[in-house]
């Protein structure tokens, strides 16, 4: 490690001011990225600006169907939240699976939608979902905000400060997880809501996260497993690595597109 300023930010005006005065300031939510990154030296920020106790991020709020999640809300607090688990229950099963138990009581939805690691589980769920991304400057849909591998759409100084969707009529989520890491290796969020079907995978894509126009053509005629038992996905601008070739991946986008149309009719 390296000298480096520490700052507790109190509240979202306060962590902005402090950023915007340090020469090279990052923001820290759950530091499960950042830290790592820093004690390698691939990242040497000059400021670190604590948002873990900015109550303002912490918020989980539902009106009718419209659910609100705050950025520094932990993956351990959206897992056990009863009022996520009775309105979109997909997203509270994703969330359990992350990591293990150390990473999810400290790692936030909104560290994770901003690193947009291209194996990381809530980009999927958001793209699914139709979410909107809101930050202290804006709010952008997910189909906008996530743009690359560990690239989205903020800019300098931009911090996200909730997450905002319509609960889905029915989701689920599968995963074929890393067996190290807990990072997909390949995973599927499936959201139906009226007529619609969206959806979008991760852990699979060149480019990182993204939606899947076959299954969910197959899935608008037929939403159950059995509409996939013939589906092929091709294998162009999948990832090929140690762990899975494009092939593999594509055969893993079917079957846990299966799994997840299977938890989302109960």
């Amino acid at each position: 490690m390296y000298d480096v300023n520490y700052h507790r930010a109190g509240s979202i005006n306060e962590a902005l001011s402090l950023l915007e005065t340090a020469e090279d300031g990052k923001f820290l939510a759950g530091g499960q990225t950042l830290i790592p990154a820093m004690k390698t030296r691939l990242a040497a920020p000059s400021d670190l600006v604590d948002l873990r106790h900015v109550a303002e991020l912490k918020s989980i709020s539902i009106t009718d169907r419209e659910i609100t999640i705050g950025a520094g809300v932990t993956h351990a607090e959206v897992a056990a939240s009863s009022e996520i688990r009775s309105t979109c229950p997909a997203l509270s099963y994703l969330a359990s699976f992350i990591g293990d138990p150390q990473v999810r009581h400290m790692g936030t939805i909104g560290g994770s939608l901003a690193n947009n690691d291209p194996a990381a589980d809530y980009p999927a769920a958001m793209l699914a979902l139709a979410a909107t991304i809101i930050t202290s400057q804006r709010e952008i849909a997910a189909e906008d905000f996530f743009t690359g591998l560990f690239e989205t759409a903020l800019d300098d100084n931009e911090l996200i400060t909730a997450i905002r969707f319509e609960a889905p009529e029915k989701a689920g989520y599968g995963k074929f997880p890393n067996p190290a890491s807990r990072y997909a290796m390949t995973g599927v969020f499936i959201a139906r809501k009226r007529e619609t079907v969206r959806a979008a995978v991760t852990g699979a894509g060149d480019d990182g996260v993204f939606r899947c126009s076959e299954l969910e053509d197959a899935l608008s005629t037929d939403f159950s497993a059995s509409a996939l038992d013939s589906l092929t996905v091709p294998a162009e601008n999948l990832m090929t690595d140690i762990h899975a070739s494009a092939d593999y991946r594509a055969s893993l986008i079917v079957a846990m597109a299966k799994r997840a149309v299977t938890m989302a009719n109960g």
